[in-house]
């Protein structure tokens, strides 16, 4: 049965979301219909409407969420109607060969995510005859949303919904940026740049895998003084003052990892990354930069002559269908901070407050909780 949701979609690059009613499919096979209880207000979604994602516009927004499965599809196994879940911003069928070789986060069933089209060349959303897809094949800035199967990971019932949601990927995305792809030891030093939602599960992720210094570089008061609280040993305002510290501390060897989590990428913030890693150093690269942008241009000597490494993390190396259980089960025993990520809730209708709210720096993250 096909039923209206109210959702926050852009149609236009440089134009805030705007709230509207959509018509949403049912469920197909292999997918279920979800209503969403929270979303997170990633800056990924951010980039939309800024024109620095690749994206097919129109687009419903949200690719972070949590909620409940209200009806199913044919051939649906994962999950079943009344099932608590929190959606994985990239699926994870268990089944393709990323998957298979132990790399869910590559999963083939996450090639559409800046179309929303489902692997069947359809769309679930509309708005009179004009088809809308889902950010990342979610859409989760929609009370309701049709979502494949391999996107659903069930949750437990003592995991509020809005915890949930940050799971989804700014969590493991940070955390897995540390723990994952930079691959962070005991007593090493990090150096990580930017500490909203992402570069503070970052913190959280270098601190538990044992790093002597943690440091951080935001020109934010507050998110220097947040990072604090997730476990950061020092914090900056400035890539130099960090840099002068590392140096001092490490007797001229400088960092072993520089992870960037920003924002917005951009060239000065990886030079700054190569410059602070010593011999065999690694610069991990979380954070994404503007389109008409090239934010990585270094010189072959700077990496030749410290055998430095530079490389991507999607999703922080993580696989989701094991990644996420566990880190809800750290936050269940006190070893991950999660309730401290939501800096406000905002509902639907302030979606774009939410935004700015970001932009200026008050929020680590900001959660959208849907009324129904």
């Amino acid at each position: 049965m096909t039923i209206t949701t109210r959702a926050a979609i852009t149609r236009r690059a440089h134009t805030p979301w705007e709230i509207t009613e959509l018509r949403l499919d049912e469920p197909k096979a292999h997918e279920v219909r979800v209503k969403f209880a929270a979303a997170g207000l990633c800056h990924s979604d951010d980039h939309i409407t800024r024109g620095d994602a690749p994206v097919r516009l129109p687009i419903v927004g949200g690719h972070e969420g949590a909620g409940i499965v209200e009806s199913v599809g044919p051939h649906v196994t994962r999950v079943r109607v009344g099932d608590r879940i929190v959606c994985s911003y990239i699926p994870a069928c268990g089944a393709c060969r990323p998957c298979s070789t132990g790399h869910q986060n590559m999963c083939d069933a996450g090639k559409n995510a800046s179309t929303g089209m489902f692997l069947d060349g359809t769309f679930r959303f509309h708005d009179g005859d004009e088809d809308l897809g889902g950010f990342c094949t979610l859409g989760t800035f929609s009370q309701y949303a049709v979502v494949s199967e391999w996107a659903c990971i069930g949750l437990d019932d003592d995991i509020p919904f809005d915890i949930a949601a940050l799971v989804g990927c700014g969590v493991p995305t940070g955390w897995g940026s540390a723990v994952h792809a930079a691959g962070v030891r005991a007593g090493q030093t990090v150096v990580i740049y930017g500490a909203g939602g992402v570069g503070s599960n970052t913190v959280q992720g270098a601190r538990y895998a044992g790093a002597k210094y943690v440091v951080v570089v935001d020109p934010v008061e507050f998110k220097r003084d947040m990072a604090k609280v997730f476990g950061a040993t020092h914090t900056f305002a400035t890539a130099e003052e960090a840099h002068d510290f590392v140096v001092e501390v490490t007797w001229g060897q400088l960092a072993d990892h520089a992870i960037c989590t920003p924002g917005v990428l951009t060239e000065d913030i990886v030079n700054a990354a190569v410059q602070v890693t010593g011999k065999a150093g690694k610069v991990t690269i979380t954070a994404v930069g503007k389109l008409s942008e090239k934010s990585v241009h270094l010189p072959a000597g700077m990496l030749i002559g410290y055998q430095r490494q530079v490389r991507g993390a999607l999703f922080g190396d993580s696989n989701p269908l094991y990644d996420v259980p566990r880190l809800l089960g750290l936050y269940r025993a006190g070893d991950l901070k999660l309730d401290e990520l939501i800096t406000r809730r905002y509902s639907l209708d302030e979606v774009n407050q939410g935004y700015q709210d970001m932009l200026d720096g008050k929020n680590i993250r900001g959660v959208l909780v849907h009324d129904h």
